[in-house]
């Protein structure tokens, strides 16, 4: 008979590609997640992986299986929700990615609350500026910056009107002025966000007519979006960031928004997911209430854009 517990470890170590990646998820030794897949070809009479020193990747019947797999996990999830039902307190674990500075600054209160209203649910918040793969990654969702074109996996808008936004401390603007227009941006000391050891130091500003793109510099960068708030807060230089992420140092004074009527570059949040399937009744309800609370910080953008 086949174990449930098997068949899982069977779907994780395909997408993690690794016994030992599998096995700590679950807190087991890699010899027992091994052993689980010995048993599970056993039962299957068939060899789903194929094993060396060095690598591990599924066979062509292993490749086949899988789907099967995937779909039998899922049924048994979807049924144990059903005899719930909506109403039901939730249970169970919501494994959430989001970006840093969102992250830390407006997500950890609304899931700290999320979970005093849910305690049965367990939660965990991983935050980084690497963009998490939620097929291979062990995450059920994650809340991204961008516009999504992939049919493979599933984007809810959370906040569909966010923008970037150009912005400064009031100490920078007294030392070094304001620019004028975008290409200005060119003399200023601008701070500069890195992902995976690329520069986005081009920053883009749609337009009817193509826009402008400005080639930005300056002497600090970093690789945590969060950081290069701060450096703008402590007076460092000009930086283009999600209104989301700066809209409260700008409320309360500590940054200032430059050339408002230039069009900035949307920059949409959103939440994904790998399947429809998925949105369970705790997906449901973090979406509906991230939405909910993203929503008047966006009408705080129009407003000062007069739109």
């Amino acid at each position: 008979m086949i174990r449930l517990d098997d068949l899982a470890l069977f779907v994780r170590s395909a997408a993690l590609g690794s016994f030992s990646q599998a096995a700590r998820e679950v807190n087991l030794l890699p010899g027992q997640a091994s052993a689980a897949i010995q048993r599970l070809e056993r039962e299957l009479d068939i060899r789903l992986f194929a094993r060396s020193t060095r690598s591990l990747r599924l066979t062509d019947e292993g490749k086949r299986y899988l789907p099967y797999a995937q779909d039998a996990l899922q049924a048994l999830r979807e049924g144990r929700e059903g005899m719930r039902g909506e109403d039901a307190a939730l249970s169970g674990t919501l494994q959430i990615a989001a970006p840093s500075d969102f992250g830390r600054n407006l997500l950890l209160p609304w899931i700290t609350e999320f979970h005093r209203s849910h305690p049965g649910l367990d939660i965990q918040l991983l935050l980084s500026d690497q963009v998490a793969d939620i097929f291979r990654d062990p995450v059920d969702i994650a809340l991204r910056y961008g516009r999504f074109e992939d049919a493979s996996f599933v984007a809810l808008p959370v906040a569909p009107e966010n923008r970037r936004v150009l912005v400064a401390a009031p100490s920078y603007l007294a030392r070094h002025g304001r620019p004028v227009s975008p290409l200005d941006l060119a003399t200023h000391s601008c701070l500069v966000y890195r992902l995976r050891g690329r520069s986005h130091d081009r920053w883009c500003f749609p337009g009817p007519d193509g826009g402008q793109v400005v080639q930005v510099g300056g002497g600090l960068a970093s690789d945590d979006a969060d950081v290069v708030r701060r450096w703008a807060v402590a007076g460092e230089g000009i930086t283009y960031k999600s209104w989301l992420d700066v809209h409260q140092d700008v409320v309360e004074g500590r940054l200032e928004v430059l050339l408002p009527g230039v069009p900035c570059e949307p920059t949409p949040m959103n939440l994904v997911c790998p399947h429809r399937k998925q949105f369970s009744p705790a997906v449901k309800l973090l979406h509906a209430l991230v939405t909910e609370r993203c929503r008047p910080i966006s009408a705080k953008l129009q407003q000062m854009l007069g739109g």
